[in-house]
């Protein structure tokens, strides 16, 4: 059961003073993923209670960093600040009234996920004037045999799951390193697509800040774009690029002269540890390589964090504003180029002379223990015993579309924050509870808020391999109950087009949501950062 912890109220106004401060702040949006995407503030992190204790030591790595919880107004983020302080934290702050009051304040929520990256996105394009290809006029080009080489910037899975015919993947984060043996003719256009935008213009302007002589172009609106026109998109593609590695020297002097124009320092080893050791800091270090790379070996403590989705996804690996980065590669190409964008992106960002193979002393990024059940689990060979003698009320923690899809007959679905609240309102006097979880993590997490002595768990796949009856429920829970799941990310990728046009237009319309401090955090050219319209037509 949670346990209480003082920890001090702020308003809006004092956590909207804090963020344009100076001074390092993370502030750690607790809710769901649903409820997040559905509106948070442009700054909020999401991490959400369910996943609390393994995602905040990665996030906020120095426990004296000043934090500040905000959830729906509903008493989570206290029991979040209490839980974090069980983990050593001791400058945890919680927003009075949550992202309600942040609203009342007349602060913008922002619907959407990875919301400074995608506005960072458009203020690019606008910025640089990236050239961009309509859906039409690739159509024609391909279907006129032209020469041209069409890449996928998104991650290789991304990529499987559906792409532009013809592309192949390539990710943002390896262009500098791998567009040439893709196109080495100067003559051949180069088109980048992702998903919808972001991807495609920052993977354009990564080649075109490089120098790269080929023609380069934004594929306009990406693989909705494409849907939205009536064309198919490929499913299961494995293409990607093959060809073994080539380190040229001018690609590193490319991503050395760009790193350098925009303010990215190279630190010595010295220097670096001299960031590291700073106990007044919070200083991540992050490898830009391949996760094939990263595992294959490091710098002991680093934390992986693949170049392109570092740009597309900052949110998910830096939770602290103000704090420092030290980029790793091990050619010298990879990590200045991202280093560069994710300047631009308002982070003070260095690499660092010899990359993973510098001699540096971090802390192991291990050090967070995976959480233990501390309640008796049921196994499958024991189940249909146990659960006649016991009959016990069922609680699903499984995601919300798995559970719909297939759960325990009679089962009732929760998630972390509110499975205390369910078992109190479902339960019969003394009845035991068998929490049902896809995992020992999950249910360990879940088991913290309710009483021990009256709790036990199983695998919620061992719950159908013991022959006991399942029952799919398709509209259970409903969408406004399953506050794990982002409908409005995740109908567009479903065939769902009116869902692609929305999201299309929201994309756009970030930057009209922004407040002035908001623009501000980004380090592009003065008619960007005022939002002035200069879009290039179409190529």
């Amino acid at each position: 059961m949670p346990v209480s912890h003082p920890h001090s109220f702020v308003s809006a106004a004092t956590v909207r003073t804090w963020l344009n401060d100076g001074a390092e702040i993370a502030l750690l949006d607790v809710r769901e993923a649903g409820q997040f995407g559905e509106g948070h503030p442009f700054f909020a992190i999401p991490a959400a209670y369910s996943r609390l204790e393994l995602d905040v030591p990665r996030l906020v790595p120095r426990q004296d960093t000043r934090t500040v919880l905000l959830d729906a107004g509903d008493g989570v983020a206290q029991s979040a600040a209490a839980r974090l302080a069980q983990l050593g934290y001791t400058q945890v702050h919680v927003l009075q009234g949550g992202a309600p009051a942040w609203k009342a304040a007349g602060y913008e929520l922002f619907q959407g996920v990875n919301v400074p990256s995608k506005t960072f996105g458009e203020l690019v394009e606008l910025a640089f004037g990236t050239p961009h290809l309509s859906v039409a006029e690739l159509l024609r080009r391909q279907q006129a045999g032209e020469p041209l080489v069409l890449l996928d910037g998104r991650t290789f899975a991304e990529h499987r799951k559906m792409t532009i015919p013809c592309a192949t993947s390539l990710p943002n984060g390896e262009l500098a390193l791998r567009w040439h043996a893709l196109a080495s003719d100067p003559q051949t256009p180069i088109v980048i697509h992702c998903a919808g935008r972001t991807r495609s213009i920052i993977g354009a302007q990564i080649l075109r800040s490089l120098g790269v002589p080929n023609p380069v172009f934004a594929l306009e609106n990406g693989t909705q774009g494409w849907a939205l026109a009536g064309l198919a998109l490929e499913h299961g593609s494995m293409r990607h690029d093959a060809t073994p590695l080539q380190v040229r020297p001018q690609d590193q002097a490319a991503a050395a002269r760009l790193a350098a124009e925009t303010g990215v320092l190279q630190l010595t080893p010295a220097e670096a540890q001299a960031w590291i050791d700073d106990s007044t800091r919070t200083t991540y270090v992050l490898d830009v390589r391949s996760a094939e790379e990263f595992a294959a070996g490091t710098l002991a403590g680093a934390c992986h964090a693949p170049g392109g989705q570092l740009l597309q996804a900052t949110d998910q690996t830096i939770g602290v504003r103000h704090s420092r980065v030290l980029l790793l590669d091990d050619e010298g190409v990879r990590a200045p180029v991202v280093a560069a964008w994710l300047w631009r992106l308002g982070y003070a960002t260095a690499t660092v002379q010899g990359g993973i193979r510098a001699s540096l002393r971090l802390r192991s990024n291990n050090d967070q223990e995976t959480p233990i059940p501390q309640a008796p689990q049921v196994t499958a060979g024991e189940l249909p015993a146990w659960v006649a003698q016991q009959q016990p009320l069922l609680v699903d923690v499984q995601p919300s579309l798995q559970y719909r899809q297939q759960h325990a007959a009679g089962a009732i679905w929760s998630v972390r924050p509110r499975i205390a609240a369910d078992v109190r309102q479902h339960a019969n006097a003394h009845q035991p509870v068998l929490v049902l979880a896809p995992d020992s993590t999950t249910a360990a997490l879940a088991l913290r808020e309710l009483n021990p002595g009256s709790a036990h768990w199983a695998l919620a796949k061992d719950w159908s391999a013991a022959g006991l009856p399942v029952q799919a429920t398709p509209g259970l829970p409903d969408d406004a109950s399953a506050i794990d799941y982002l409908f409005f990310v995740h109908d567009r990728h479903d065939g769902n087009l009116d869902a692609a046009r929305r999201y299309l237009a929201w994309e756009t319309g970030l930057i009209a949501q922004c407040q002035p401090d908001e623009l501000a955090a980004f380090r592009l050219p003065t008619r960007a950062a005022q939002g002035t319209s200069d879009h290039t037509q179409n190529a």
